[in-house]
């Protein structure tokens, strides 16, 4: 037997594995944080042999409450991930699994990685209307790039989507590619009708660095980029001192923040009520965002999410508040779960990087919905 995450977004440690049932595992930190809670690795054993894999230690890790009920994903050939039993107590996390070939991957969520992003945006660039452009360089030198889809002009508005500030949340991107591939097919009619009104600025990938060092929530520098809005550093916050520029540069109308979340069993959405400038337009944006994805598609709810922020009381520094209340406008934190959607559950896939792909492609509907009204 042998375990190995020496690969892209790789993240476990190995304390024991002197035979099957017993595998004792645990998960490295983000680097400068105390963050920790995704994991990736590939197990290597005989085909047909029963496996316990038992990760330890979670009571510390950034979500405890978000392995409750939760189940890990593993994949053979890395394109579908299916969920394995899985069980959580006193801080254990115990993965059962039955190898059915020689290596299987094991992950918090389907991963979406770095070479699939670049592959992503190679393919992006190459559609008619849209143009990639590099905003600066991570910590890591990586590249911050923007993608714009649609032709700018004074009557149009300016549509922001930035996903992954949280880099183990990775549906997020997968979220994203759908929307792109619904975006940017000239057949599409949501396509066709939106960018007839508006001009969208995607960031695919707000945390490149920490995608591929198999953080959780932090960059490189060990910083939570959703908590860097209000003063970003060019040293320390490069990839939203960069995204920022450019939004202040060029404006914004409308922006979507897309992130997972590790506890709560649904989709919804967050807003910005406790921005010093909320009022009665603000609100009628929001809501009639979200009547219009609660019409379109079953996969999201308004009952469940975060509590609402009381007036004047929003931490500025996250994103969805700062944008909301530097341009007056809808900002949106949409949060998908790392479980599955209790109103739809399914329990071979749970909630997974598909139906992640298809939200996106639902939600340009709902935007279209409110288009005119920024």
């Amino acid at each position: 037997m042998k375990i190995s995450s020496q690969f892209d977004s790789g993240n476990i440690i190995v304390n024991a594995i002197e035979n099957p049932m017993d595998i004792q595992l645990a998960i490295n930190k983000d680097n400068n944080s105390d963050f920790f809670q995704w994991f990736h690795f590939r197990l290597e054993s005989t085909r047909g042999v029963k496996h316990q894999l038992h990760i330890g230690g979670l009571l510390q890790s950034a979500y405890p409450d978000g392995w409750e009920n939760y189940q890990a994903v593993a994949s053979y050939d890395r394109q579908t991930w299916l969920r394995l039993p899985t069980q959580y107590k006193d801080g254990v996390l115990t993965i059962e699994c039955e190898l059915e070939c020689d290596h299987v991957y094991i992950a918090y969520f389907a991963p979406y990685s770095y070479e699939r992003h670049l592959d992503l945006i190679a393919w992006a660039q190459c559609q008619e209307s849209c143009d990639a452009e590099v905003l600066g360089q991570t910590i890591d030198q990586r590249d911050m790039t923007l993608l714009r889809i649609g032709e700018p002009s004074p009557e149009k508005k300016n549509i922001w989507v930035i996903a992954r500030q949280h880099p183990g949340e990775t549906m997020a991107e997968w979220f994203v590619e759908g929307l792109l591939h619904k975006l940017l097919d000239d057949e599409d009619a949501h396509a066709a009708a939106l960018l007839n009104k508006a001009v969208f600025y995607v960031v695919p990938n707000m945390n490149p660095d920490g995608s591929v060092r198999g953080h959780l929530r932090t960059n490189a520098a060990g910083r939570n980029l959703n908590r860097e809005w209000q003063t970003p550093c060019e040293t320390n916050s490069p990839e939203v001192f960069y995204v920022r520029q450019k939004m202040l540069e060029v404006g914004l109308d409308m922006c979507l923040d897309i992130h997972g979340d590790e506890a709560l069993p649904y989709n919804f959405v967050a807003g910005c009520e406790g921005i010093p400038s909320y009022d009665e337009r603000h609100k009628d944006l929001e809501d009639s965002f979200k009547a219009a994805l609660l019409t379109i598609t079953p996969e999201f709810q308004d009952v469940f999410g975060y509590e609402k922020d009381e007036p004047g009381q929003a931490n500025m520094t996250v994103a969805s508040a700062w944008i909301g209340e530097q341009f007056k406008t809808l900002a949106y934190t949409v949060e998908m779960p790392f479980k599955d959607n209790i109103n739809l559950p399914d329990p071979d896939y749970g909630w997974s990087d598909r139906r992640s792909y298809s939200f996106g492609q639902d939600t340009l509907a709902a935007i279209l919905n409110v288009v005119d009204k920024l």
